[in-house]
């Protein structure tokens, strides 16, 4: 088994749809890794995950919004489309286990601070031996390889 596991924030709203009468939630969520390039000038570099969230749980889906900081964790898929050009391109998705807010984006009213689904942890499994976000870092260096 692959895991993957990804910190970022959401590119667009959450969209919940029926398939074969099972609930899907999907998503997308943009990861920014910093580096330094030969020049030593601080780099960018976006990486973004495509997400599918089977589960009856779509309590979870008014919550992630455009901009909500997520940690999400399932199985990775690579998929291939043609592009317009005729090329073939190449997606990263994730059929996702489990979900948690981390309550990184910018409130859009004040009432949203007590926003009680924050720091909340949604799993399509009974596991209870959940990653703690808290103890992951992200180096801001450059790479180790």
């Amino acid at each position: 088994m692959i895991k993957l596991q990804v910190i970022g924030n959401l590119g667009k709203d959450c969209i919940t749809n029926t398939v074969n009468g099972k609930n899907v939630m999907n998503f997308s969520v943009a990861h920014t890794e910093k580096y330094k390039d030969n020049q030593g000038n601080q780099q960018d570099k976006v990486i973004w995950v495509e997400c599918a969230y089977w589960s009856d749980r779509t309590a979870v889906a008014p919550y992630l919004k455009k901009g909500t900081q997520v940690y999400v964790e399932g199985t990775p898929e690579v998929r291939t489309y043609p592009k317009n050009d005729g090329t073939t391109g190449v997606s990263l998705s994730m059929r996702v286990q489990s979900v948690q807010l981390l309550g990184g984006n910018k409130p859009s009213s004040p009432g949203d601070y007590n926003n009680p689904a924050q720091n909340s942890s949604f799993s399509g499994s009974s596991s209870s031996n959940q990653v703690n976000p808290s103890n992951i870092t992200e180096p801001v260096d450059d790479l180790p390889f």
